[in-house]
């Protein structure tokens, strides 16, 4: 079965691939041919999902998953946020990392989370997916595996960041992963 995730990142697209593993053809816009901008103007995670979702699913007719995903740290307030991957700029990690940083020079608390929020969109409508992994942050940048804020991050219980870890290592214990495996629950019921 086909599922069309709405993303043109092909690192998410490979990502949520190997964790659904076959159960799905996992397509994204890109293979449809989609270019036109989804704008996400929702005011939380759960907001920006439905409205990939759902208009991939308008446009195609395919069962959509729309995923907003996000880093936020306690000392901040909760930012970046909904706006993660545009924080200093549009889906300039580097600068968004670095803006990170900066508001975190002399922070004691790193306690920060990923958070993953996935709407499965269909004929039925809308259903939503949450995961979490919670950990601290760097001071400077570590690994060069990963994507967006990978390499800051280190998750509880562990030495190395997220991008310093082996795709498949991350893949089993990531927010997205946590998501993902409510989302096979739900398919399996």
């Amino acid at each position: 079965m086909e599922l069309l995730v709405a993303t043109h990142n092909i690192h998410k697209k490979e990502e949520i691939q190997q964790i659904l593993e076959d159960r799905f053809l996992v397509k994204s816009l890109t293979d449809y041919n989609i270019h036109e901008e989804i704008v996400e103007d929702g005011n939380s995670f759960h907001a920006n999902a439905l409205i990939k979702a759902k208009y991939c699913f308008d446009k195609t007719g395919i069962p959509s998953l729309g995923d907003d995903s996000g880093l936020a740290v306690e000392a901040l307030d909760g930012r970046p946020g909904i706006f993660s991957a545009r924080y200093a700029g549009d889906h300039d990690f580097a600068k968004n990392i670095g803006k990170v940083l900066r508001e975190m020079d002399g922070v004691d608390n790193r306690k920060a989370f990923f958070i993953t929020v996935l709407c499965y969109y269909d004929e039925n409508g809308a259903r939503y997916f949450e995961g979490r992994v919670y950990g601290n942050l760097l001071n400077e940048n570590k690994g060069f595996k990963g994507f967006g804020y990978d390499p800051i991050f280190v998750p509880e219980g562990y030495e190395k960041t997220f991008a310093e870890m082996n795709p498949e290592d991350k893949n089993k214990i990531s927010h997205r992963k946590k998501a993902l495996d409510l989302f096979l629950e739900f398919l399996n019921k």
